[in-house]
């Protein structure tokens, strides 16, 4: 394995762990996740999907919402 750190707002990191930790994983481990899904390509990541969840993915991109809490308080 390699080492790698990353610089964020505490604000974007705060959430993804929390987000992380609700699915049973480390944040190292969604960041794996995720690019792997670059490598991989779009297509082939959400091979999995059903298509009604893919047909749901990014219609909230242009919202204001951008975590869980503002999520909740959204619906």
């Amino acid at each position: 394995m390699h080492k790698l750190t990353l610089w964020m707002k505490a604000k974007l990191v705060e959430p993804a762990e929390e987000y992380a930790a609700n699915q049973g994983k480390s944040l190292s481990q969604r960041v794996a996740d995720y690019f792997n899904a670059l490598i991989l390509g779009e297509s082939d990541a959400t091979k999995k999907l059903t298509p009604l969840t893919q047909s749901l993915r990014g219609v909230m991109a242009d919202s204001e919402v951008s975590n869980e809490e503002d999520h909740k308080k959204y619906l």
